[in-house]
């Protein structure tokens, strides 16, 4: 690939053919602002407030969509360009709702970044806000308010290009140009998965998540009510960005104790639940290829593919409804804590149920979706009272007045407390992978998965789509139909993968055993529920210290978790069994689609 000589500011840089000004920019540490563009997403060039001036061109170009040619002289910081970007970004807020004092984006919100960095004030420009601008709540995920959008278009790409649902289009032109769902239905009839990455790449408030942290506030307020948090595996690694650390900073006994000084009666740790899911997944996946290897069974659908991700969940309903069957029946690791937090933790505390409010901590904005699904009731109450993103989390925080920083470490409550490295890293993409088949493949043989350290390294990483061929060798005489066989697995993360897995499942020419499906770039710690900003820099530093934690702990394997022996003791007793099944697993059903 040829390379390519311009100057920038009076800095020579070199790039490679097909890069860009602003790419050039960054490489010779030149800050151009823009707001259309962003790292993930393909050029847009919408927005212009990426302008610069090109020696010898009349017309400022946009530089995040021009390519750089040899020999090319750009100034980025002339009184041109500065009034021009000026001029933009104040039209820009003619259009805009400042309500920056009570927006929930205020002092994370690009365009008022901007707006401070050029000076903008009301007088430039009229506003030209339309009247009667109805918020969309309609969605028990996220919240569309089209008076703060700006039009730049990255939800729309995002869900276009990133995740192939395409629930958000662009209708009209000049002044009626909006972003709208498909038909404009309310954001919870369209074809939406909940994800809540259009939120996460939204550079202003028009798109945040449903926040429900006042609903918690008032349950820890009441003394008649036992509250119980549970946290996700990836909010421990990406909640200190909000909270004074660098990304990627492990903060899980800063955390524990922030929400016990809040109030929260009992804080605990949905990796415990996460390991339960590899108990029974794990034997859901043995028993499947039981019944297709030995009893010939038609009816049972491999390649088995994980349900640990409401998003992907909904997708499959949506784009793929006729091949549910394929589905692992197993609750998310989020459902299956809340039913068993409403019955068998309320058992061992002696705590009334009704009394009980059940609320996960989640990276993600497709959990609040997932916990209000009519079915997850299957402990007489509702499974989980709330789900709150890391983003709600970090700002209950700041609201208790507490000093993140200077709080001791606590660990985990016990009751569903306990948890191993494999629970640790269902927050990584191919962390549930990983997990499962350190416990099934010693199932199975009797033996630890024939990796260094159990680190299946082939399973980790972030490309779009992995795969493994794991060969069992020397079964015990339960599993010895599996003897010899070559277990072939993939990890696909992002919509736009698990499409590409599916279109094989539905052409049945899918060649393996079991898939894990995560709807969100990255997995859960690029769920659009993490702080803002993310891209692929952000999203390996917190896989990193996902990786990191399971490392250190003492144990790595979910069947080696003492609370998990002891669940099925006293209360489950064994996996895939009578109470287990009502309990842990659940049902899917066809949604309308494209």
């Amino acid at each position: 690939m040829s390379i390519i000589n311009l100057t920038i500011d009076n800095k020579a840089v070199s790039v490679t053919q097909g890069q860009t000004i602003l790419d050039a920019a960054k490489k010779v540490n030149v800050h151009i602002p823009t707001l259309c563009h962003h790292e993930d997403l393909c050029v847009a060039g919408n927005c212009r407030v990426c302008v610069v001036e090109v020696e010898g061109n009349r017309t400022l170009a946009a530089s995040c969509a021009t390519p750089a040619e040899e020999g090319m002289v750009i100034k980025t910081n002339t009184p041109k360009v500065r009034n021009a970007r000026k001029d933009i970004v104040a039209l820009l807020v003619s259009e805009h709702n400042t309500q920056c004092t009570t927006c929930y984006r205020s002092m994370n919100c690009e365009l008022q970044e901007l707006s401070a960095e050029y000076n903008i004030d009301n007088n430039r420009y009229l506003s030209v806000l339309k009247p009667n601008i109805q918020i969309d709540r309609s969605s028990w995920s996220i919240e569309k308010d089209d008076s703060k959008c700006v039009r730049c278009q990255r939800c729309v790409r995002t869900c276009a290009e990133l995740q192939h649902v395409n629930a958000l289009t662009v209708t009209g032109k000049g002044k009626d140009m909006k972003i709208s769902t498909f038909m404009d239905l309310p954001l919870n009839e369209a074809i939406c998965t909940n994800c809540g990455q259009c939120v996460n790449r939204c550079p202003t408030g028009a798109l945040t998540e449903r926040r429900y942290f006042d609903r918690v506030w008032e349950a820890i307020g009441n003394e008649k009510k036992h509250v119980v948090m549970n946290t996700a595996p990836s909010v421990r690694v990406a909640l200190g960005e909000m909270l004074g650390y660098p990304v990627g900073t492990r903060v899980t006994g800063k955390m524990v104790a922030a929400m016990k000084r809040m109030g929260v009666d009992s804080v605990l740790d949905t990796d415990f639940s996460a390991d339960l899911t590899i108990i029974e997944e794990g034997n859901e996946l043995l028993q499947r290829l039981k019944k297709v290897l030995v009893d010939k069974n038609t009816e049972v659908k491999l390649p088995m593919i994980t349900s640990c991700s409401p998003g992907w969940v909904k997708f499959i309903e949506h784009i793929f409804p006729d091949h549910l069957g394929h589905l692992s029946t197993c609750k998310s690791p989020q459902q299956m804590f809340g039913a068993l937090a409403k019955t068998y933790y309320a058992e061992k505390k002696g705590i009334d149920p009704a009394d009980i409010v059940s609320v996960a901590i989640m990276p993600c904005a497709a959990k609040k979706f997932e916990a209000n699904r009519p079915e997850m009731n299957s402990s007489g109450y509702r499974d989980i009272d709330a789900g709150l993103t890391t983003r709600e989390l970090g700002h209950m925080i700041k609201q208790a007045g507490l000093n993140f920083k200077e709080l001791e470490d606590e660990s985990y409550d016990s009751i569903m407390g306990d948890s191993t490295g494999a629970g640790v890293i269902f927050g990584a993409t191919g962390g549930v992978m990983e997990a499962a088949l350190r416990t099934a493949y010693e199932v199975v043989t009797g033996r630890e998965v024939p990796f260094e350290n159990l680190n299946i390294l082939p399973v980790r990483g972030m490309e779009g789509i992995k795969d493994a061929t794991i060969k069992i060798e020397g079964c015990l005489p339960e599993w010895s139909f599996l003897e010899g066989a070559e277990l072939k697995v993939a990890v696909a993360h992002g919509l736009i993968n698990a499409r590409k897995i599916m279109d094989q499942v539905a052409a049945g020419t899918s060649p393996y055993h079991f898939i894990e499906v995560m709807a969100c770039p990255g997995g859960c710690i690029g769920g659009g529920g993490q702080p803002i900003p993310t891209n692929e820099e952000i999203r390996r530093k917190r896989a990193e210290a996902i990786y990191d934690e399971d490392m250190h702990m003492k144990l790595r394997k979910s069947h080696e978790n003492p609370e998990i022996i002891q669940i099925y003791k006293d209360f489950l007793i064994e996996p895939l069994g009578h109470k287990s099944h009502q309990l842990l697993h659940t049902t899917y059903k066809k949604r309308n689609h494209y």
